[in-house]
């Protein structure tokens, strides 16, 4: 049976091309399980967590005895009380002992049969009884393992759980427990206890403050990447550049679990055969990468649908995104604030040097395209974008030098007299609602993070294979612009470009409105200042 590309479920190394987890599974196991440690493995959606845990499991099964647990598969009205989560916990324990190799297997069994059938006048204390008694007799230290924890984030009798679970390990020289608990789920235990209640002396009132901190990378490297697509080349003998593919693919995703193989997925299945690419060597290319990365951003992704929802849940998360892409405002990472906090849990934000930041630019490229179809309706310029659209296309190429043009008299028109505030607020986003409706559909954009600030964005269009470089800048005075030429010629350089664009923002009332070409170190620069 040939390996896909796997983006629904675990991976299996055997079904699947996926990236090795060894170095992480040492890590883990020297780390926390060797030392006993109780943890919690929170991450984004599709970040890797239960194949992680899958892998995990065989990896430990000659040290210790591991009882893999799902609560998805433990129904919401188990929950209704200690004696029925009792009863429906036993027997997930006896299900998961079927599935482990151990000469005291019989013996285990046994003591849990006895628990299950005694479950009806018994609760979570004599689950935990019954559990120590286990711990006693196995002969290899018992780890447990539960995916999936966020679905019993909304019950009490899961969080009484978790307080026994704490209460045997703080006791647990004296009473036998689990050597280690790993726990899995998008929100970590804090978060678990803030669903319960919302009243805001019991936020943070968790029963899991004895949990080690998991600061393992689960995101996916160039290197780690390259090798999964070693094993494809292996395979398929397309010819690729294995690193400058897989180089591309960190770009768009950061490493991002689901988002490196969803790429990979489409340039498989999707891009292969299809106009441009009818060869593999021709898919699996950087260029093979925009195009899955522009038919991603299009599609219905149950990742998206997460995000968008969230966004909903969580207003003041929305408008701090809002800030960040648009303004360029700057926030310190503190995991103390609440929608900092839920973004990075999420997985949409991370902390970089201190700064929080869109995850990735796949993230960041969706999270525009959302923000600017709830404007697109009712915004005149997007109106004249649409209307002047077969201004800017010939022979099926993009006339970046007419949208600059064109760009410039139309904002001038509509927003000219605005005051200064509004125009540096805005401006940039009005270009990028400008430019969407132009290269929708046949072309994509996505903005440089570590250019995004107050002062200055730098934006690259990709259509049709062919890319373009924008700068947009508030304008700042003469040295400051040529600081922004100098900028841009380096990024030219990176992107083997001859021309670029210089857009600027100037509220000097002597400004000339309107676009020039000039040439500065070989390369042609036409700037644009509205």
């Amino acid at each position: 049976m040939k390996r896909r590309f796997n983006v629904t479920g675990f991976c299996n190394p055997q079904k699947h091309y996926m990236v090795r987890l060894d170095g992480r599974l040492k890590k883990i196991k020297e780390m926390f399980v060797d030392e006993g440690n109780y943890i919690v493995i929170n991450r984004g959606r599709q970040y890797g967590k239960t194949t992680t845990l899958n892998a995990l499991e065989n990896y430990l099964k000659d040290d210790y005895l591991v009882f893999s647990l799902d609560f998805q598969e433990i129904e919401t009205g188990s929950f209704a009380s200690g004696t029925v989560f009792s009863q429906a916990f036993a027997k997930k324990l006896i299900t998961a002992l079927n599935y482990v190799e151990t000469d005291d297997k019989e013996l285990l069994q046994k003591t849990l049969q006895n628990l299950k059938e005694t479950c009806p006048t018994s609760g979570l204390d004599e689950l935990f009884e019954c559990i120590s008694k286990i711990c006693a007799i196995s002969s290899r230290p018992i780890v447990l393992m539960i995916d999936e924890v966020d679905s019993a984030s909304n019950n009490q009798v899961f969080i009484d759980f978790l307080a026994q679970l704490r209460a045997y390990y703080l006791k647990r020289d004296k009473m036998p427990i689990f050597h280690s608990v790993i726990l899995a789920g998008v929100y970590n235990i804090k978060n678990l206890k803030l669903k319960l209640r919302s009243e805001s002396e019991h936020q943070y009132n968790s029963p899991w403050n004895i949990a080690a901190d998991f600061d393992i990378d689960m995101s996916f490297g160039a290197a780690q990447i390259s090798g999964m697509l070693e094993e494809y080349e292996a395979d398929y003998h397309t010819g690729m550049e294995i690193q400058t593919v897989a180089e591309a693919i960190e770009q768009y995703t950061s490493g991002y679990p689901v988002l490196v193989s969803l790429i990979c997925k489409y340039i498989d299945e999707k891009i292969v055969g299809s106009d441009g690419f009818e060869q593999p060597g021709q898919a699996w290319t950087e260029e093979g990468v925009r195009e899955a990365v522009r038919r991603i951003l299009v599609a219905n992704i149950p990742l998206f649908e997460s995000m968008v929802r969230h966004l909903d849940d969580y207003p003041n998360m929305k408008k701090m995104f809002q800030a960040i892409l648009f303004q360029g405002s700057e926030f310190a990472y503190n995991p103390d604030t609440k929608e900092i906090n839920l973004a990075c849990m999420f997985g949409y934000a991370a902390n970089k040097n201190g700064k929080v930041q869109i995850a990735n630019r796949i993230f960041e490229t969706r999270l525009y395209n959302y923000f600017y179809s709830e404007e697109e309706l009712s915004s005149t310029i997007v109106r004249m974008a649409k209307r002047d659209k077969s201004y800017f296309i010939h022979d099926s190429q993009l006339d970046m030098d007419a949208v600059m043009k064109r760009f410039v008299e139309t904002f001038d028109e509509i927003y000219g007299q605005n005051n200064v505030e509004f125009v540096e607020d805005n401006g940039r986003k009005f270009f990028l609602l400008y430019l969407r409706p132009i290269i929708n559909g046949a072309g994509n954009y996505y903005i440089e993070a570590q250019t995004r600030d107050s002062r200055r964005t730098d934006v690259i269009v990709d259509y049709l294979g062919e890319q373009f470089v924008i700068e947009m800048k508030i304008w700042r005075g003469n040295e400051y612009n040529e600081r922004g030429e100098r900028q841009l010629i380096e990024y030219l350089d990176y992107y083997r470009k001859d021309k670029g664009y210089l857009l600027s923002f100037n509220f000097n009332k002597k400004k000339e409105i309107g676009v020039k070409e000039i040439r500065i170190e070989g390369k042609t620069i036409v700037e644009a200042v509205v």
